[in-house]
């Protein structure tokens, strides 16, 4: 062990992931959800805590020394996708248990990380009350986000063809008044510009991520249904009904696709502007857009989500099936096969069109930065693409923890703990190579008595 740390809202272990491959030792991990807990003790041999409040209540006794302090903190009330109750919401009120522990045990390093809207208009007043409060506890850390994405580092820096914008909080003890007195510091990864000139177009999901249509073991699960199939069979039929035109870049609803239509006024102004558009590009279309309803007259009968469709794949072919497709609530999504929309938590695995199938878990995890080895037993599908869903990118991790020990390397090698850490990083390579841990000592005893017994 180069260096101990503290995983906090641990998941299934992608902070574990990252820091292991730096050499680092988890000391204590966190999880309240029972089913993220078992994958991560499956896999890490090690059997998290519940509920960090018992914990932060008695930080001194409870919580190892530490080098680094990581953790994910709730994002689900700082989602775009939710109501942005902010801290209002006794899950955004998680990271004060944070603060308790940081205020005793004064790591070098924390890492903290959340979703991009955490620092966005409407939570302007969280984001100042959680780097105050980090600030109060003795870290120096920048107003400004540090916000980066896995498909903006190349392949041999770790990255990964997924859009997935997080905010990462990376803070270094300094003492309070010192982290008070300078603010003036910089994020040290920056929103949108990639790593070693890379491109993200370059990236491809069948060489970069898929698994061999042979290799999939029971590939029928992963099938589309029939119904999935003449959604996609109908909006093919349109795309060849309108291959001359350009399609628009705003989401085509066919249900306003009528001579006699109007924007509903009591719509929301965004939808009312949205309604306007379809409908006028409806009479710029109207040949082509009537030829293909009398011939799919079934597109009426489908749930009002099929009935849309959001062309993102600017000039791939124009087919369903070349392409990556999302069947969202707001529509049928289609981008090209270079690199996929962000994982969610919620039932929108992608649909590799070239196979008519879904994203296997095993492709899921790989685009999330977990190993080929990473186990997720017996547990259902569903369970775990919200697991990786809800997962930090493991390659994304390694890499702003990186940059920052790199260049705050002086202080934290001063610190108690520091020093391991700071060798780690240091005699690192750029992309992460994740060790697989020794099997808890639990099972290999196990075998022992079951060899002896036999």
């Amino acid at each position: 062990m180069t260096f101990p740390f503290v995983d906090l809202f641990a998941g299934i272990g992608g902070f574990h992931a990252a820091l292991s491959a730096f050499g680092g030792a988890a000391v204590l991990a966190s999880e309240i959800d029972p089913a993220p807990a078992a994958i991560y003790e499956r896999n890490w041999g090690l059997g998290p805590a519940g509920d960090i409040a018992r914990l932060a209540a008695d930080p001194g006794r409870l919580v190892p020394e530490h080098a680094i302090l990581a953790g994910g903190f709730p994002c689900q009330p700082f989602s775009k996708s939710g109501h942005q109750r902010g801290m209002s919401e006794l899950r955004g009120r998680m990271v004060n248990e944070v603060l308790r522990m940081l205020r005793v045990h004064k790591p070098p390093v924390i890492m903290l990380e959340n979703v991009r809207n955490i620092a966005g208009p409407r939570q302007r007043d969280v984001w100042a009350a959680v780097v105050h409060g980090l600030r109060e506890a003795g870290y120096r850390v920048p107003d400004a986000p540090a916000v980066f994405s896995p498909h903006l580092l190349p392949p041999d820096r770790g990255g990964a063809p997924q859009v997935r914008e997080r905010v990462y909080i990376m803070g270094t003890q300094v003492g309070r008044e010192r982290a008070l007195r300078e603010t003036d510091v910089q994020p040290v990864v920056t929103p949108r510009i990639t790593v070693d000139g890379w491109e993200p177009s370059s990236w491809d999901l069948q060489r970069d991520v898929l698994e061999p249509e042979h290799l999939i073991g029971d590939r029928e699960r992963y099938l589309l249904t029939d119904e999935e199939q003449e959604w996609i069979d109908v909006w093919n039929d349109f795309l060849h009904r309108t291959r001359d035109v350009q399609l628009p870049g705003f989401p085509l609803w066919s249900r306003y696709w009528e001579d006699d239509r109007l924007p509903d006024p009591s719509a929301p102004g965004w939808k009312q502007v949205l309604e306007a558009k379809n409908i006028e590009f409806y009479r710029a279309n109207r040949a082509a857009i009537r030829g293909w309803l009398r011939a799919n007259p079934r597109v009426r009968t489908f749930p009002a989500s099929r009935q849309k469709l959001e062309w993102q794949a600017q000039d791939a072919p124009r087919d369903l099936r070349a392409c990556l497709l999302h069947l969202r609530p707001s529509g049928i999504r289609a981008k090209k096969l270079t690199y996929a929309p962000a994982l969610v938590a919620i039932a929108q695995t992608p649909v590799i069109g070239p196979w008519g199938r879904r994203m296997t878990p095993r492709e899921a995890a790989r685009l999330q930065g977990f190993p080929d080895w990473f186990d997720f037993g017996e547990q259902r599908d569903a369970l775990t693409y919200k697991q990786l869903g809800n997962a930090v990118h493991v390659g994304t991790v390694y890499h702003v923890l990186r940059e920052h020990v790199l260049r705050d390397r002086e202080e934290i090698a001063n610190l108690p703990l520091g020093p391991g850490l700071v060798r780690a990083v240091l005699a690192s390579p750029p992309s992460p190579v994740i060790p697989r841990p020794p099997r808890p000592a639990s099972e290999r005893v196990e075998d022992l008595l079951n060899t002896v017994g036999g």
